[in-house]
C-alpha cells in the first residue's frame, strides 16, 4: 500500500530524515498510537525520536498540509479530530465520480479498457488473495482504474485526491476476512454488469458496495479509537 509514503517531492530521498519522521508519525496516526485530539510539541517528538526539531517541524508541516494535524499558536500541535461528516462528504463524491465513470464507459462501449480488472477480480475462490494490505491496495487500484478508463485526466486526478483523504479509514475495511471475500464478489459483479452494457445495474451495485464499505470502516474506526483510549487510560493508571 501507499499509506505511509512521504509527499512526492521527498519520496526519492529515502535517507531524508524529515521523510522518515513523516512516515513514522503518519503510521502512528493511522494505527491510533496518536489519537485524534492528542496534543504534542515539536520537542516531544524530537525527544522521542532522538532527532533535532528541524526535521520534525518539516514532517509536521507535510502532515498539516495533508490535513492530519493542526498547529495552534502557543500550544503546539494536535492530531486533527475525526470529522465523520467530512469523510461522508468525500465518500459521496466518490460515488458520484465512479457512477459517472461507469455511465461513460458503457456509453462509449469501452468496457475492454477494464479487461485487466476482470482478470484480477473475476477469479475462482482458490485464486483470491487474502493478505489485507495487498487486497486493500488492489481495491484502491480497482476504483482508480475504473475512473481512469474514462480518459479524463482531471477527473482521475480529483478521484486520486479524494482517495488519499479517505485512506486513513478506508484501509480498515480489509481487517476482516469476510470483507475481503465480499469485495471480490462485488467487484466481479460490477464488472460483469459493465461488460453486459447494463450501466444502471453497475451503478446501483457500486453505490451499494461503497456504502457498505463506508459503514464498515466507520464501525471499525470507532471501535479502534475506543480501544486505543482504553489502552491509553490503562497506561496512565499504571504510571500513576
Amino acid at each position: 500500500m501507499t499509506d505511509n509514503l512521504p509527499p512526492a517531492n521527498v519520496a526519492k530521498s529515502a535517507s531524508n530524515l524529515a521523510a522518515q519522521i513523516y512516515v513514522q508519525l503518519k503510521t502512528d496516526i493511522f494505527d491510533f498510537r496518536l489519537l485524534p485530539g492528542d496534543r504534542f510539541s515539536e520537542g516531544d517528538i524530537a525527544t522521542r525520536m532522538q532527532v533535532s526539531r528541524t526535521p520534525v517541524r518539516q514532517a509536521l508541516f507535510w502532515l498539516q498540509r495533508e490535513g492530519y494535524v493542526e498547529v495552534h499558536f502557543r500550544s503546539g500541535w494536535q492530531v486533527r479530530a475525526f470529522d465523520f461528516k467530512y469523510f461522508e462528504d468525500l465518500y459521496e463524491i466518490r460515488v458520484m465520480m465512479e457512477t459517472t465513470a461507469i455511465a461513460k464507459i458503457v456509453a462509449a462501449d469501452a468496457a475492454s479498457r477494464l479487461d485487466a480488472l476482470r482478470e484480477t477480480w473475476c477469479v475462482p475462490v482458490k485464486q483470491q488473495l487474502e493478505d489485507p494490505a495487498t487486497v486493500a491496495a488492489m481495491d484502491e487500484a480497482f476504483h482508480a482504474r475504473l475512473v481512469a478508463a474514462v480518459g479524463n485526466q482531471e477527473m482521475a486526478r480529483m478521484h486520486e485526491e479524494v482517495t488519499e483523504k479517505i485512506r486513513i479509514i478506508r484501509r480498515l475495511d480489509f481487517t476482516k476476512k469476510p470483507r475481503i471475500a465480499a469485495t471480490y464478489k462485488e467487484h466481479g459483479e460490477i464488472l460483469t454488469a459493465i461488460f453486459a452494457g447494463d450501466a444502471t445495474l453497475a451503478q446501483q451495485m457500486i453505490g451499494a458496495h461503497i456504502a457498505e464499505s463506508q459503514a464498515e470502516v466507520k464501525r471499525i474506526t470507532l471501535y479502534m479509537m475506543q480501544a486505543a483510549r482504553e489502552r491509553y487510560a490503562t497506561r496512565e493508571g499504571e504510571g500513576g
